[in-house]
């Protein structure tokens, strides 16, 4: 692949300038310096992902390596990005997203909240991989205390392929990062026109790029650079947080134990032997706990783990407290609507303020 990756001619992709060699800041649409004066400052913050990613061909759309363009050349390839604000790159992390770690995460968060607190950054914009990219967004979602426009943005194919997506999504990212109207509405993420909340937000599908869906639907489109909003977030984010990014310098392990049927307690034994603090239950339906499971369950509770009911169906509904189980009796949590692996990022985010179950389950139904 690294072969085919380094003889591909950037030339055959008329419309694609990611690995065009020798783009400058010259090349691009700059704007004349009385008119760059009134446009947002806006900050990308590159983490690798598929919308850095290269193919050996303009046919491979799903085939291809990822994190492998830099931030420079990324908003090189979007000349039009300087039509709608004063744009500058950092490129934070390299890599494929199913690989971030909890250290990754907080080396994001903090370098977020560095630049939120700065007077000429107006807006965030963060590329990112998007087999993760809904957890980084939910955490920047809980743990950033600003009212500034922070977008989580993705592509589903890599820049080198015919048709990509990733130019217009960042297109899009800034465009809405730069807008006065973003503020206070959480961490949002920009995927194919939409405009989604990072609470919400999930990715559905693994090849199309209509991949990521909230089951609450949408907050807003972007077309051709402008905004059009049509709901806001109800729970708690960002500036009306309880939870800060420069008072947490470690994340406790949390983990997913996968439920299914003829289900063992084997997976939970292990997480908890191997220093787990919470470990979700990825349900079947309401969040069910196979009755084989379930005196596992309540001993590890007992033993100071917490037991987090969530559902590997959360296309549209939510977890009950006390329906499928007596969770007041057995002092476990539900992780209302939020799935599997969002649920992990708040638990993390939780603990590192309490072990106290009722504290958690509050945080549950706010967040």
């Amino acid at each position: 692949m690294n072969a085919a990756v380094n003889t591909f001619k950037p030339g055959v992709l008329a419309f694609c300038l990611l690995l065009v060699p020798g783009i400058t800041w010259a090349d691009t649409a700059e704007q004349p310096p009385q008119q760059k004066s009134k446009l947002a400052n806006v900050v990308i913050l590159a983490t690798g992902g598929t919308i850095a990613g290269a193919g050996a061909s303009t046919a491979n759309s799903a085939t291809y390596q990822a994190a492998k363009v830099g931030v420079d050349k990324l908003i090189a390839g979007v000349p039009e990005l300087a039509t709608l604000a004063n744009v500058r790159g950092e490129q934070v992390l390299q890599i494929a997203s199913e690989s971030i770690t909890n250290e990754n995460l907080l080396q994001l968060g903090k370098r977020v909240a560095e630049l939120a607190d700065s007077p000429d950054v107006d807006g965030i914009v963060i590329t990112h991989g998007t087999d993760t990219l809904e957890e980084t967004a939910y955490f920047l979602n809980l743990v950033e205390k600003t009212e500034k426009p922070i977008v989580v943005v993705g592509s589903m194919r890599p820049g080198t392929a015919m048709s990509a997506d990733g130019m217009l999504n960042l297109y899009s990212a800034v465009a809405v990062a730069s807008n006065p109207e973003s503020k206070g509405k959480g961490v949002l993420v920009t995927m194919n026109d939409e405009i989604q909340s990072g609470r919400d937000v999930s990715k559905m599908i693994n090849i199309k790029t209509e991949a990521f869906k909230s089951p609450w639907g949408a907050l807003g489109m972007v077309v051709e650079g402008k905004s059009y909003w049509f709901r806001l977030p109800a729970k708690r984010h960002t500036q009306n947080s309880e939870f800060d990014i420069r008072q947490i310098s470690s994340l406790p392990q949390v983990d997913i134990a996968y439920s299914y049927g003829n289900v063992t307690d084997t997976a939970y034994k292990a997480l908890a032997q191997s220093g787990a603090k919470a470990i979700i239950h990825a349900g079947t339906g309401n969040g069910s706990v196979s009755s084989k499971v379930v005196p596992s369950l309540q001993a590890l509770r007992k033993d100071g783990v917490q037991i987090i009911r969530s559902s590997h169906v959360n296309a549209g509904g939510f977890v009950l407290r006390n329906a499928e189980q007596p969770d007041d009796k057995y002092d476990w949590v539900v992780a209302h609507d939020l799935n599997p692996q969002k649920a992990r990022i708040l638990a993390m985010v939780g603990l590192t303020k309490t072990n106290d179950s009722k504290e958690l389950q509050r945080m549950f139904w706010e967040y």
